[in-house]
């Protein structure tokens, strides 16, 4: 099975959701009536991604309605669905485990159509999508552009300095004259009835109709304005009008006189409809994806990544994590030690710990036995053992470089975490009666000093990035003194 991505599209009636290939092919999707309450929207959201969801996911792209800060994924100001007052970005990773793209619905469009779409191959494009509002974004070099936060609101170019007031605070926008709104308004000052369509408009001013035909112009017309002002300043490759009535606007510009002066510009009407959103938000979070940091392979030695903390302190999780973004597996005592668990009744705490020292010897001994070049890492709490020991471990094992990462809360949360899983936990792990010392070790625990370390409160929402980076860094440059120390 080939990794995907899972692209989604929020949209001002549905929220759509993908599972896209690495080449923007639809290989799944769901839809669903969206909701202009935020929380609820998000509850929506969170299902549609956890249907797509599975092992082979590698990424999720998010198109959201609003500006969007390209740096930080953080919505800045919303339309129909205003997300600006939550951090869907932090949300959706803490959720999902996953990386995660953020940006406004229109670029994801632009990068699906130049991916697979009406400007496939395109390095440089702009698109408008026309709808009941004008959405934009422009990509120059392969890449959308964003500005110092979140270049791309082309509906408000202004078109006519005595115009309508908008709703961004502006005259004359372009969306304020050229919108599926604006259009509506356009057939009803007219004196067309109410229930006419553009199909009816465009039949009338194809017969010759010069009510239909003004119509066609006073909505056209500040639009080619507009498209003619986005010519000039990024003289695009290819320019793409998509949304609900991107075909109708292609049509309508052909009924004006053929545009004079330097910049002719290749007009297109955008090609995949709805799912150009979806399909360009999962092939963007495959970018992010193919952006981070991978951790260098080795020829020699094996290289260990220690996730490091007292039981309940969260490094499971970020062990995963790391599992999934580095292919490496995760060796964990409890992995080894449960299946004993399973099978010897009347076990007690000492026994326990003995089966923990077994365990703790087999994920060493697993490491020796692997092929040099081998990544590993190994989720424990190290302090339940000699620091001379673990040397000796990592000697006979062939370590020849160590990142450390250290997870860590507070005690009272360490101990409301382990009393919440209690009842999960098989027979013979320390029960109630362990939460005293548990709090007791939260106050002194600390590294193991053998490596560099990466501090880690679990109790923040978590910055995959930023720790993938870190063990990039930290392997790059071996552990400085780490041979010394062990030898």
């Amino acid at each position: 099975m080939q990794d995907c991505t899972i692209g989604v599209d929020i949209g001002g009636t549905n929220i759509r959701a993908a599972r896209i290939s690495p080449q923007g092919e639809i290989l799944r999707k769901k839809i669903v009536p969206g909701s202009r309450d935020p929380s609820t929207a998000i509850k929506l959201i969170f299902g549609l991604i956890s249907e797509m969801d599975a092992p082979d996911v590698l990424a999720i792209g998010i198109g959201v309605p609003g500006r969007v800060d390209g740096e930080t994924g953080a919505v800045l100001s919303g339309g129909y669905l205003d997300l600006s007052g939550c951090d869907i970005k932090a949300l959706t990773e803490k959720t999902f485990n996953r990386p995660v793209a953020i940006s406004n619905d229109c670029s994801m469009a632009l990068v699906g159509e130049t991916a697979v779409g009406a400007a496939a191959g395109a390095a440089s494009a702009v698109m408008l999508t026309i709808g009941t509002g004008i959405g934009g974004a422009s990509m120059e070099n392969g890449r959308i552009v964003q500005g110092r936060q979140s270049a791309g609101q082309l509906g408000h170019i202004i078109v006519n300095h005595n115009g309508r007031k908008c709703v961004c605070g502006q005259r004359g926008c372009v969306e304020t004259e050229s919108s599926g709104t604006a259009l509506g308004r356009h057939i009803e000052e007219a004196g067309y009835p109410a229930e006419t369509r553009f199909d009816d408009i465009l039949q009338l001013a194809r017969a010759g109709d010069e009510r239909a035909l003004e119509v066609l112009r006073n909505w056209a017309g500040p639009l080619r304005a507009a498209i003619g002002t986005l010519s000039a300043s990024f003289d695009p490759a290819v320019f793409l009008l998509g949304g609900g009535m991107g075909q109708a606007a292609v049509t309508a510009l052909g009924f004006l006189p053929r545009a004079q002066g330097w910049y002719s510009t290749d007009i297109r009407a955008a090609a995949l409809g709805d799912d150009a959103g979806m399909i360009g938000a999962g092939l963007m979070a495959r970018r992010l994806v193919e952006t981070l940091p991978a951790v260098p392979a080795k020829t020699r030695g094996k290289h260990i990544v220690f996730v490091n903390g007292i039981p309940a302190s969260g490094k499971s999780t970020l062990a995963r994590m790391l599992s999934q973004q580095t292919g490496w597996p995760v060796l964990a005592l409890d992995t080894i030690k449960n299946p004993f668990l399973e099978h010897i009744e009347g076990v007690d705490r000492l026994f326990n710990r003995t089966l923990g020292k077994a365990s703790y010897q087999a994920i060493f001994q697993i490491i020796k036995d692997a092929p040099e070049g081998s990544g590993f890492i190994v989720d424990a709490w190290f302090g339940f053992q000699p620091i001379e020991l673990l040397k000796e471990h990592l000697e006979k094992a062939g370590a020849a470089e160590l990142a450390e990462i250290w997870c860590h809360a507070p005690a009272e949360v360490v101990a409301e975490r382990y009393r919440a899983r209690l009842a999960d936990r098989l027979p013979g792990h320390p029960g109630e009666s362990y939460i005293p010392e548990l709090i007791a070790l939260a106050a002194r625990a600390e590294p193991t000093g053998l490596a560099p370390v990466f501090d880690v409160d679990t109790t923040l929402p978590p910055d995959d990035v930023a720790v993938l980076s870190w063990v990039k860094a930290a392997f790059a440059k071996g552990p400085p003194g780490w041979q010394r120390r062990v030898a």
